[in-house]
C-alpha cells in the first residue's frame, strides 16, 4: 500500500483545516486506515482510525469532538477534518493503514509521508 498525505498548512486557533491521505497498491476493504501526529519532542499519538469496509471510525481523545475521519471509495482517499483547532494540535501529521482491529492503535504497517500542521495562537 502506498500512501500520500497532504493539505497540512496554518491555521488559526479555532480555524480548521483538512488532510487527505490517497491510497493505491491493494485491495482496500480489508484495511484499517489511520491519522497519527507527531509534535516536537513529543511521541507519535493516535489521532483517528476509519475501517474501510464499513467506515465505523474511531478518535483519540484529544480530538473527539473535534475531528471527523471519513473515506471516499471512489477517489481511494481518507480524510481528516479538523475543526476548532488548537495550538496544541501543532504537529506533523502521518496517515497510515493496516488490515487489523479498528481499536487497535498500533501495528500499522504502511505509512506515508508526514504532513505538517500549525496552529497559531
Amino acid at each position: 500500500v502506498q500512501l500520500q498525505a497532504s493539505g497540512g498548512g496554518l491555521a488559526q486557533a479555532g480555524g480548521s483545516l483538512r488532510l487527505s491521505c490517497g491510497a493505491s497498491g491493494r485491495t482496500f476493504s480489508s484495511l484499517v486506515m489511520g491519522w497519527f501526529r507527531q509534535a516536537p519532542g513529543k511521541e507519535r499519538e493516535f489521532v483517528a482510525a476509519i475501517r474501510w469496509s464499513d467506515s465505523t471510525t474511531y478518535y483519540g481523545d484529544s480530538v473527539k469532538g473535534r475531528f471527523s475521519i471519513s473515506r471516499d471509495n471512489v477517489k481511494n482517499t481518507v480524510y481528516l477534518q479538523m475543526n476548532s483547532l488548537k495550538p496544541e494540535d501543532t504537529a506533523v501529521y502521518y496517515c497510515a493503514a493496516k488490515i487489523g482491529s479498528l481499536k487497535v492503535t498500533n501495528l500499522y504497517r504502511y505509512w506515508g509521508q508526514g504532513t505538517q500542521v500549525t496552529v497559531s495562537s
